[in-house]
């Protein structure tokens, strides 16, 4: 696992659930996802409305597309969301925390978006990571 250093300082307003700053140890290698939408490897959507299950399933294909660049949830420490609405925050946090290390949370960033490429998909989710050197 890399050194990545994860900081919220009593200066910034209290973060909940994310980090304000994550530094990376020199000599990382960066890896970014695309966004991953809600759609399995065979094209299947999760179901239509349901917040937890298309929060997790975009969280497993961006797993998914970490581990093709030798990454995992460990080395995650920037998180973009693009949600439709902003109604189930609480839902996408508590689904976002059973991938992430809640102890070091990554730093996040959340966009409330007009749509996505589909109108049945809720949310789209990107990571970086940074994977130890040698």
């Amino acid at each position: 696992m890399t050194s990545i250093e994860f900081a919220s300082p009593a200066t910034l307003p209290p973060a909940h659930g994310y980090s304000h700053v994550a530094a990376v140890a020199p000599g990382s290698r960066l890896v970014w996802t695309s966004g991953q939408v809600p759609v399995a490897a065979d094209g299947t959507p999760a179901p239509a409305g349901d917040w937890a299950a298309q929060t997790r399933l975009a969280m497993r294909n961006v797993g998914t597309a970490l581990a093709a660049a030798g990454a995992t949830w460990d080395d995650v420490f920037k998180l973009t969301f693009f949600v439709v609405d902003t109604s189930a925050l609480d839902t996408v946090r508590a689904v976002r925390d059973e991938f992430v290390r809640t102890e070091r949370p990554p730093t996040s960033t959340l966009v409330q978006v007009a749509g996505l490429f589909r109108a049945d998909l809720l949310i789209e989710i990107e990571a970086v990571a940074a994977v130890g050197a040698g």
